[in-house]
């Protein structure tokens, strides 16, 4: 059983029982309860009415967060050639092909985002099983597979975050730091609503977000008003 500490229980007390808080609300709580020791990152987890093992269901995306998340990610690049020159120039961490593909495949995984160029997805493919589960295999329909790697490097860099409905229907993603202001939270997390919402499922029933909270690193969870969003 895991101990909460003081900083825990005195955020959580703030929390007003059986209330629900607009985003707005969630937001000035978050940036009060967050730590004082240091940077906390502000997330949102979203509990959706879809059923992930239906491919109609399969709820993927990325949105631009008009104030970035506050963290420069980490990205590596699959490609040869120009393409890999022009992903370096762009700021990726690390550039290759075979040699990167291999590195990788031998349990590497200390970055953010994996993109590759067409050409190298048939080789990137057998990565499945290492970048699978941390949700960094390089997708067509996120972006992060594609014939111009600098320009998704410029924009993963720039704030543009990748969201996936798990297993269990959740979605979380993060949203900036508790040192941006109130507002640039509130943009941030309407931008990721906004996408989210887009992205329903024709053949999702029912309220489609069904619960939400947002929380700081180490902190409480502040339940959302779903009618809010």
């Amino acid at each position: 059983m895991t101990t909460k500490s003081k900083a825990y229980k005195a955020a959580a007390a703030k929390i007003e029982a059986d209330r629900f808080y607009t985003p707005s609300e969630a937001v000035a709580l978050a940036k009060e309860t967050g730590s004082s020791k240091f940077d906390s990152t502000v997330e949102v987890a979203l509990k959706l009415s879809v059923d992930p093992r239906k491919a109609d269901q399969m709820v993927r995306g990325t949105v631009m967060l008009p104030h970035g998340t506050g963290k420069t990610a980490r990205v590596i690049v699959f490609a040869n050639g120009p393409a890999a020159e022009a992903a370096l120039a762009a700021g990726a961490d690390e550039v290759g092909g075979t040699e990167l593909i291999e590195k990788v495949a031998g349990g590497w995984t200390d970055f953010d985002a994996a993109v590759s160029t067409p050409e190298l997805m048939g080789q990137v493919g057998r990565l499945g099983k290492v970048l699978g589960p941390r949700g960094l295999m390089p997708n067509p329909k996120t972006g992060t597979v594609t014939p111009n790697p600098a320009k998704a490097v410029e924009e993963i860099k720039g704030g543009k975050i990748e969201f996936r409905v798990d297993k269990h229907a959740n979605v979380h993603f993060i949203v900036g730091k508790s040192s941006f202001s109130a507002e640039q939270l509130d943009e941030n997390i309407a931008a990721a609503l906004e996408e989210i919402v887009r992205l329903k499922p024709s053949s999702s029933k029912g309220r489609y977000i069904q619960k939400g909270a947002v929380s700081t690193t180490f902190g409480p969870g502040i339940p959302l008003d779903v009618n809010a969003i």
